[in-house]
């Protein structure tokens, strides 16, 4: 088995401890230092940057990616961080009510690799993070939520019906609520190619449930990231008309707005299109980027062998509530070129958001209302 951490080394040596009294100047730094990280986490009450990342199988980039991963997550140093794709069983054995929040562990092979993932996630810099899961019975599908310590959510759901502790089929939503704003975490499902395999009709559905759940929580901003399973507009395609008139074994369904390389249909553009629009919201990423950018302006890209490569699509989004705009300071793709640089193993790369402060609010001291 690969090791992730390094043994604690025993000192060979052993000192006693120093009974001296502490000086009065020491004991006064003390309560200083003490202070001022004090008023510090008082002047960032709420996460101010996110990262969202379709793994491909979080066990895998441990295995294999994680010196990599941990370098840019220490280097990015994000807020909050929203996997998809985690591709880890849910808790229970045969014949038993599986339980979504946590980690399969009743077989040899589901222990270790429990230990494994859990090894790398207790080392930094995950260590500083608190985490969630909403996992599918199998290995499929399945999020995972990763809150600074000292970000204190008010409520965590995982369901877009915000219902207890209900878990969305195939554990696709985890839902952080704090004091300012909402963050919603997402791994969409696939439209599909074909009518009547239903694809079509669960998409369908997720998307209307996705536009309800828009309007009725617009009593505060939103942040929705994750893998949407969608391409917007043309720019955000590397090959509109490859996509256009994709098709699987001939198949050709019997609406037209339903053709196409899944993520590029036109139903499915018009659908995400309106929950934008009625929702309020902004893609945080074209927002700051007008113009098509070949070289990383795309999150998913084909394998590099076959007629997918050189070929690349925009579906994994950092999505904001309009009345946040003012305050992005950035929204970037880490990947780049059709080599997957920057993709840390998977055939999607991390995208980020960065938010400043709310008016009123430096990095110093709060301002108070009276001025």
């Amino acid at each position: 088995m690969k090791r992730f951490f390094k043994p604690i080394e025993k000192d060979g040596s052993f000192k006693k401890p120093t009974l001296s009294t502490p000086s009065e100047t020491t004991i006064k730094d003390d309560e200083k230092k003490e202070k001022a990280t004090d008023e510090e986490k008082n002047n960032k009450k709420e996460p101010l940057k996110f990262l969202t990342w379709n793994a491909n199988s979080f066990l895998l980039r441990v295995k294999n990616n994680w010196p990599e991963f941990t370098k840019f997550i220490s280097s990015f140093d994000p807020d909050i961080i929203a996997i998809q794709e985690v591709r880890m069983p849910a808790a229970g054995s045969k014949g038993v009510p599986k339980c979504p929040g946590e980690l399969k562990d009743d077989t040899s092979s589901a222990r270790e690799e429990k230990q494994i993932l859990m090894r790398a996630i207790s080392s930094p810099p995950f260590a500083d993070y608190r985490v969630w899961w909403s996992l599918s019975n199998s290995k499929y599908a399945g999020t995972a939520l990763f809150i600074k310590k000292c970000f204190q959510p008010k409520k965590v759901f995982f369901s877009l019906d915000r219902a207890g502790s209900k878990h969305e089929p195939d554990g696709r939503v985890i839902l952080a609520e704090f004091e300012s704003f909402r963050f919603l975490n997402t791994y969409v499902p696939n439209n599909g190619w074909k009518d009547e395999e239903s694809s079509f009709q669960r998409r369908r559905k997720w998307d209307k449930r996705m536009l309800e759940f828009v309007l009725q929580t617009s009593d505060k901003p939103l942040i929705w990231c994750g893998d949407l399973n969608v391409s917007h507009e043309e720019i955000d395609v590397s090959h509109p008309d490859f996509f256009r008139a994709a098709k699987l074994n001939g198949y050709v369904p019997p609406n037209k707005e339903d053709c196409g390389q899944p993520g590029f249909t036109l139903a499915e553009r018009r659908r995400f299109g309106a929950i934008l629009k009625e929702g309020k919201l902004i893609d945080a990423y074209r927002f700051l980027h007008k113009e098509r950018d070949m070289e990383r302006g795309f999150s998913w890209s084909g394998n590099p062998v076959g007629k997918y490569r050189g070929k690349r699509m925009r579906i994994d989004y950092i999505i904001v509530s309009e009345t946040l705009k003012d305050r992005i300071v950035s929204c970037e793709m880490h990947g780049h070129g059709i080599e997957l640089e920057g993709f840390y193993g998977s055939d999607h790369c991390p995208v980020s958001l960065e938010l400043s402060l709310p008016t009123g609010i430096s990095n110093n001291n709060p301002v108070s209302a009276e001025g």
